[in-house]
């Protein structure tokens, strides 16, 4: 593993654990050029995605940027980042067992689906980009529609019961 301080290429793994959802390994490590320690996760992935988007372009899955957009709907509210990290796991593994190629639309609808769950100012703050509102009526629209629906049930393992 490359040293992010020094770019050296070998480092030594000090510690090793479990992340909290149990889907990736935290490791400590320490580089053997310079010292410096600093932290990796290992994940499973069972694919490569790749995204068909609504231009008809393909790129491969960035797990960062699913991660970036899920973080931007539930900026300044009390969500704690290992519930972002866990919603982010959930909506790859879901995608990962969907097939080869995903779609923006299916990647967005789940994002929704989990949001909704999670907080529904964050849900709605998704839906006004995702959804491309244009006038001041869409966050009313969504708004009543918020209020007057059910929340899902939260919990771990959620997405999985998606679709």
């Amino acid at each position: 593993m490359r040293c992010p301080f020094c770019a050296h290429e070998d480092s030594q793994v000090k510690d090793s654990r479990p992340s909290e959802d149990a889907a990736s390994i935290r490791r400590r490590r320490e580089c053997a050029g310079c010292g410096a320690r600093f932290t990796t996760f290992e994940r499973v992935q069972l694919r490569d995605l790749t995204v068909l988007k609504k231009d008809g372009k393909r790129e491969p899955f960035d797990r960062a940027k699913l991660e970036r957009a899920i973080g931007h709907a539930c900026r300044k509210r009390s969500i704690e980042s290992d519930k972002i990290e866990q919603m982010a796991s959930g909506i790859q593994r879901r995608l990962e067992t969907s097939g080869d190629e995903v779609t923006t639309d299916m990647i967005g609808q789940l994002v929704m689906f989990g949001l909704k769950s999670l907080d529904p100012v964050a849900y709605i703050r998704f839906a006004s980009v995702y959804k491309d509102f244009t006038e001041a009526g869409d966050f009313a629209e969504i708004a009543e529609a918020v209020e007057g629906a059910p929340m899902p049930p939260d919990g771990p393992g959620l997405l999985d019961k998606l679709i």
